[in-house]
């Protein structure tokens, strides 16, 4: 047994790309191994800034493929037949033979056994499987026609100790890579992943970027304990500092605590999305004038400390001089600015954006029972901070300056929050707004923009979303289920197509009202999905209300998802599924006309008085619901019917010669079905799943 190794060096990649580009090149080793028969003990990959890792352990030497007989066709088979088995396995007449089998005579033909190399084959395969790779993004350089993530400078390939030898396009494979990323002068020879991990051990280089990760994460923790602050989980910037070092150390940086002074979403997005680094904080919460660094070296002279520093004083003053110039500047008087600022080309401005934002949120002002001139207010100055010098250099924080230059010139605090909380939720795990201001002007932005996407044919396709609309219209639909308030969707669909007609804009999608209301649909159906609940679930509760129901659906089908395989459910189940199993079996190739109604008074026995009774329960208490539904009480309300229904079956039959009886029995059992569907729609509901 032995270990294959593969180092690709490059010029540094970025940290985004590394991830894919192990796992996608640990696969298609995988698949080659397995498709060559070949095998091996363990795989593994990892990472640098410069350099990527492959390593297989306990490969064959040699892979022996023993001989077996191929069957071709029946000796009775049309001559054309045998002459392609013939050419498809590349032999000739003399090496087939007769052979009689179960199925009767075929022709067959021996394999020879062979032995092959693994040596040979990674040397032929090796270049093939690298030509194969995919990047998300590529480049070319020089004269040379390969497309790679970064300038590739060298391939250290090796097997069993012994080098392999490929060319690459203008690359040659050796055992030998630079040792030194910075000056690429000094190469070394190595025969195996051993050593060649060991050398750089001693160079304090970490190859393995999960170690290099769990040691950051450690020196992190020391240095936040020892200070007593702490820093905010984030993922993404952990994993991205690791793909950025290979001898990482963390160091504690300062800037003047004047800058306190700004808005903290400024120091934190300065810190952590333009420079890399971890913003601290005290143990209330509140930032501090101290931020983490992730470095590649460690800090004898305190030359990067100070270079840090620097960095980060000169950014937050070029901030700082912007926050005092644009939280001065009157919101009001600066809406004319947006009619300088396109939306989309045939949606107009961002100025029409807002007058249609203004009364769309005045339509959501009436059903959220608010302030229809506070509504209307905070959308006709929810956008001005996209003309502020602040938002043209830190862009992420558009809603959020807004908000700080309201509530610095004195708005109400609940139109600066909706301001803040207008692109709210952001994705499917972000919180969504609450206060009903910030509903409305939410809803009222991401339906605009929606309706005026699909307006113009804008619309995602099965594989593109270039503007986002599925998380807008999730959004919408998080925003209503989770605040448990249902609007007449439907109605602000068509309410705001008309705005943009009023506008003077035309709309060349004459499906727009269908399309985006299935959209919702979808979303909704997602939503769902994404929260455990059963398919067929799902399917019963949004075939049974319509998209103005949204809260409804959502909350007949958690209920029913939580309960289904507990006794309750599987009564109600079994109960239903009884009776609708019976009705559709009866009328099944009859020609019987049932009408919705029942005639009591030709019952035969107490039974079919005791079940009519219980319908007549369950129907008066969904009659008497309005928007007040418990959905708990509804679902053990029909579950405890399961005895009065079993017990008509076990003892009362329906197909009655006397076909007046029989359509009369059958009548009340389709009120009880019908009386089950004021829940959803049960005949869309598995019984096993």
């Amino acid at each position: 047994m032995s270990d294959f190794f593969l180092e690709l060096f490059s010029e540094e990649i970025p940290s985004s790309l590394q991830k894919n580009l192990r796992e996608d090149l640990l696969e298609s080793f995988n698949k080659l191994f397995d498709e060559k028969f070949i095998s091996f003990k363990k795989s593994s990959s990892y990472s640098t800034p410069n350099r990527l890792i492959i390593v297989f352990e306990g490969l064959q030497k040699k892979i022996i493929f023993k001989s077996e007989e191929i069957k071709g066709p029946n000796i009775e088979a049309p001559e054309v037949a045998l002459e392609g088995f013939i050419r498809s396995n590349n032999i000739s007449k003399k090496d087939l033979f007769k052979k009689k089998i179960d199925k009767g005579q075929f022709y067959f033909f021996k394999t020879k056994s062979k032995k092959l190399n693994t040596h040979d084959l990674l040397e032929e395969f090796v270049p093939l499987v690298l030509q194969k790779i995919q990047w998300k993004k590529s480049m070319k350089w020089g004269e040379f026609d390969l497309n790679w993530g970064r300038p590739l400078k060298s391939i250290l390939a090796v097997f069993n100790k012994t080098k392999l030898t490929f060319d690459f396009h203008h690359l040659a494979s050796s055992n030998a890579t630079f040792i030194d990323k910075e000056y690429e002068e000094k190469k070394k020879i190595f025969n195996d992943f051993k050593e060649y991990s060991n050398f750089f051990k001693k160079l304090n280089i970490v190859i393995d970027h999960e170690k290099r990760k769990n040691l950051i994460e450690r020196k992190l923790n020391e240095i936040t304990n020892k200070k007593n602050i702490k820093i905010e989980s984030n993922p993404k910037l952990l994993d991205e500092v690791v793909g950025l070092t290979d001898q990482p150390n963390v160091i504690l940086c300062q800037f003047d605590r004047k800058f306190l002074n700004i808005p903290k979403e400024i120091l934190i997005i300065t810190m952590q999305h333009h420079q890399k680094y971890f913003p601290t904080f005290d143990k209330k919460g509140n930032i501090t004038n101290e931020f983490l660094v992730v470095t590649n070296k460690k800090d004898t002279k305190g030359f990067i400390k100070l270079g840090n520093e620097r960095v980060v004083e000169a950014r937050l003053s070029d901030a700082e001089f912007f926050w005092k110039k644009d939280k001065s500047q009157n919101l009001v008087k600066r809406v004319s600015k947006l009619k300088s600022m396109n939306y989309f080309k045939g949606l107009g401005t961002y100025f029409d954006k807002v007058q249609r934002m203004r009364k769309l949120g005045g339509m959501l002002s009436d059903e959220l029972l608010i302030s229809k001139e506070k509504v209307e207010l905070s959308a006709s100055i929810c956008k001005v901070d996209l003309v502020s010098e602040l938002v043209g250099e830190f862009p992420e924080l558009q809603g959020i300056m807004g908000s700080y230059f309201a509530d610095a010139q004195g708005f109400e605090k609940e139109i600066s929050l909706a301001i803040s909380e207008q692109y709210l939720p952001t994705g499917f795990n972000s919180k969504v707004p609450k206060k009903p201001y910030s509903i409305a002007l939410s809803l009222a932005d991401k339906i605009d923009t929606l309706v005026g996407f699909f307006g113009i044919n804008q619309k995602p396709t099965s594989s593109k979303d270039p503007f986002a609309l599925r998380r807008l219209a999730l959004g919408i639909i998080k925003t209503i289920v989770e605040n448990k308030k249902d609007f007449k969707i439907r109605d602000l669909i068509s309410y705001s197509s008309s705005l943009y007609l009023d506008q003077g804009f035309e709309f060349k999608n004459e499906f727009l009202q269908k399309e985006l209301s299935d959209f919702l649909m979808d979303r909704l159906k997602f939503y769902m999905k994404e929260e455990k609940i059963r398919h067929d679930i799902i399917q019963a509760s949004t075939n049974s209300f319509n998209l103005d129901q949204s809260v409804v659906i959502f909350g007949k089908a958690k209920t029913l998802n939580k309960i289904i395989d507990k006794p309750d459910g599987i009564d109600l189940i079994s109960s239903y599924k009884r009776a609708s199993n019976i009705l559709d079996s009866e009328l099944k190739g009859h020609k019987l006309d049932i009408s919705n109604t029942t005639d009591p008074g030709i019952f035969k026995t107490e039974l079919e008085k005791n079940l009519f009774k219980k319908i007549k329960e369950l129907r008066k208490y969904f009659q008497s619901i309005n928007r007040d539904e418990n959905f708990e009480q509804s679902l053990t309300n029909l579950a405890e019917s399961k005895k009065v229904v079993f017990d008509f079956f076990d003892n009362v039959i329906v197909n009655e010669k006397d076909l007046a009886i029989k359509k009369n029995r059958l009548e009340l059992i389709q009120m009880l079905c019908k009386t089950f569907d004021y829940y959803v729609n049960f005949s869309l509901i598995n019984s096993h799943q």
